[in-house]
């Protein structure tokens, strides 16, 4: 009896216990203990907080917040931006298919996608949008985000644009019908020299391997020895399609990329000696804003010692990201592995938590250290690793090049610099391009437009230009930038007026990588 009676006193006081904090206020000791707390906050706040809160603003807000203190590429991704985000990859989107630039309150038309319904319906570059829908879209308010939301949308869905034409005294109102627009991945295919074929990449999607099949059997037709594949600037994409492209050049049985992670077993993938260009001489560029899955494939060109790597040091991403959705059509890109390259180096470059100050500024800190300029001057974080042959290459930062090609910035003076920086180029460009749309559209070809425009004295035009809008004019600079100036002003207005190829083709011509590359092949074909 005296043990009962002892039990039920121990238990009366802790049963009071607990009674008397819950209903004193005194919730945080349990929420404190519990493995829910933020939602147990959350909870709180919407039930006690002085003020009316929206949870949703709430939660939006904390879940970035969360997710950057883990790495720089865990990252939240809102519903209203989700579909934008997916869009570039998956090769297609439904919309109008135009390309277009906020300019002086206006959307202008910049390129009208072939085959897509804004080209069907009668749309051409140089329109300006005025409104959408039957209202007004001009003004300050008005953002690119906003023309895409209102643009896109359902197959076979209709919208009105009231356009502005060239010559034209009012709108025109025009209805499109929206349907699938195609995206390419590949921006340029053509041959360098009677040898070589290049092709340049700007993300690895979901239709990349398959264009870039296409781009090969072009190439073939031309007869092409030797490859040069373009990645510079190329920030990524899918790790498949990443290891689906090195397969067409290695043969059977070799070490792709491997990921792993603390939840993720390693996993590897290999090539199956099904590949059609297994002993083409390869070259791949690569510079400071190739990144992910261009890294997976350079790193496995370079490590089996199946292609040569030349430009500048990659930006080292080599964290893996799984795609996770929530009902409302939000998601997150969790980080779960880490992707190895061949020899086993990480290239992720150091990172401290989240997305710090340090790591965002690496490619400038980059820049200050001069290793755009020597090859000496680059820092590696990692270990040494060896290729198939025993050749020695380094991880913790990137992919450094076989062969350096320093930045060329003989020509550069503030001058330039504030010119590119304010945008004002682009401004310029585009209003040429308006001006003149008429007379340029008489040129379908890349060298005889580019040779019309070498008349036409556009940089002392933009040198009048910029002077009314705040840029001084410094005849000096303008001097020995006077080159930088004229391909940067012509090369927008090829874009403008014909495509991404004749404009990579048009920037191609005096590129010094290039050069490189096609050193490289000459010196290996005299050897």
């Amino acid at each position: 009896m005296p043990l009962i009676m002892a039990l039920c006193v121990v238990i009366g006081i802790m049963v009071g216990t607990f009674y008397a904090n819950h209903f004193s206020g005194n919730r945080l000791n349990i929420i404190n203990s519990g493995s829910n707390r933020l939602n147990n906050l959350l909870h709180i706040v919407d039930d006690q907080y002085v003020d009316t809160v929206n949870i949703n603003d709430l939660v939006e807000k904390a879940i970035p917040q969360i997710l950057s203190e883990l790495d720089p590429h865990s990252v939240y991704i809102s519903a209203k931006d989700a579909q934008s985000a997916s869009d570039d990859l998956k090769g297609s989107f439904y919309g109008i298919g135009i390309e277009f630039v906020i300019r002086q309150d206006t959307l202008h038309v910049q390129n009208v996608i072939s085959g897509g319904p804004a080209q069907k319906a009668g749309l051409l570059a140089g329109d300006k949008i005025v409104s959408i829908d039957g209202k007004p879209f001009v003004g300050k308010g008005i953002t690119s985000e906003d023309a895409m939301h209102k643009l896109k949308g359902p197959d076979k869905s209709k919208v009105r644009v009231g356009i502005m034409r060239y010559g034209a005294k009012k709108p025109i109102s025009v209805e499109i019908t929206r349907g699938e627009v195609k995206t390419r991945s590949i921006m340029a295919t053509y041959m360098l020299d009677e040898n070589t074929g290049y092709i340049r990449i700007k993300n690895f999607g979901e239709n990349t391997y398959a264009e870039m099949l296409v781009s090969l059997a072009e190439l073939s037709q031309h007869g092409f020895r030797n490859l040069v594949i373009d990645l510079r600037d190329n920030t990524g994409g899918y790790l498949e399609a990443a290891v689906q492209m090195a397969n067409e050049f290695l043969p059977d049985n070799k070490l792709i990329v491997y990921t792993q992670g603390r939840k993720s077993q390693r996993q590897e993938y290999k090539s199956d000696g099904r590949g059609s260009y297994q002993k083409m001489p390869l070259v791949v560029l690569i510079n400071e804003n190739s990144a992910s899955a261009s890294e997976i494939f350079a790193g496995a060109m370079q490590d089996n010692d199946r292609g040569t790597i030349i430009g500048r040091r990659s930006f080292g991403k080599g964290l893996v990201q799984q795609q996770i959705g929530f009902p409302d059509g939000s998601m997150i890109r969790l980080t779960i592995a880490r992707y190895y390259t061949p020899s086993g180096r990480c290239i992720q470059k150091p990172y401290s938590g989240g997305e710090s100050d340090a790591y965002k500024n690496d490619i400038f800190t980059r820049y200050e250290h001069g290793e755009f300029f020597s090859k000496d001057s680059i820092k590696h974080n990692g270990p040494a690793y060896h290729t198939v042959s025993g050749r020695t290459v380094y991880g913790g930062g990137g992919i450094t090049p076989d062969i350096f090609v320093a930045e060329d910035t003989t020509d550069f003076t503030s001058y330039y610099r504030a010119a590119s920086s304010t945008g004002l180029i682009l401004q310029f460009a585009y209003t040429y391009t308006d001006d003149n749309r008429k007379t340029l559209q008489e040129y379908d070809e890349m060298e005889e437009l580019a040779r019309y425009l070498d008349k036409q004295k556009l940089v002392d035009k933009f040198a009048t230009y910029a002077n009314t809008r705040g840029l001084q004019r410094r005849n000096l600079m303008i001097k020995k930038s006077y080159h930088l100036l004229e391909t940067y002003i012509t090369s927008r207005i090829i874009y403008s007026m014909l495509d991404e190829q004749a404009w990579t083709e048009y920037l191609n011509r005096d590129d010094r990588t290039i050069k490189a590359a096609l050193d490289f092949f000459k010196k290996k074909r005299n050897r």
